[in-house]
């Protein structure tokens, strides 16, 4: 049985972090843990803020492509993991308003100043594919267009 991005995005609400992978100038693969402050109504995108000076822009500037690794619990009381992977690409995007309007309470502890804190990047994952893993059951839902 394949899931609906809607069962998807349930199962999704209450994970905090995401490995956020790209591929580094060297061709290898670098992860790091990225926090979405358990605000998923995953849609097929997601959305993390970082600072210019961090390798995954430089990364994501010379190869757009990355995975987003999650882990949370079962619907089965919680006694057994839930797994996603999306593929996808990533964008960046230093716009005012754009990070105004994807700001959430919290992030303040890492930004003071807020959206207008120097050098502050949003990172748009935009996912082509899903793999999920919920005890026996696995599948895979394409989200958008999935690139070669």
């Amino acid at each position: 049985m394949t899931w609906s991005l809607a069962e998807l995005s349930n199962k999704m609400k209450d994970i905090d972090f995401a490995m956020l992978a790209t591929h580094t100038k060297g061709g290898a693969i670098a992860a790091r843990p990225m926090s979405n402050n358990r605000e998923v109504g995953y849609e097929g995108t997601a959305w993390f803020f970082t600072e210019e000076s961090a390798l995954m822009v430089a990364d994501i500037s010379a190869d757009p492509k990355i995975t987003l690794s999650y882990q949370g619990k079962s619907g089965l009381l919680g006694q057994r993991p839930f797994f996603l992977a999306v593929e996808g690409r990533a964008r960046l995007i230093r716009d005012k308003t754009a990070l105004t309007e994807h700001w959430t309470d919290g992030l303040e502890r890492w930004w003071p100043e807020g959206p207008e804190t120097p050098g502050l990047v949003l990172i748009e994952a935009q996912g082509e594919r899903a793999h999920y893993w919920d005890g026996e059951e696995e599948g895979e839902i394409v989200l958008g267009n999935v690139s070669p």
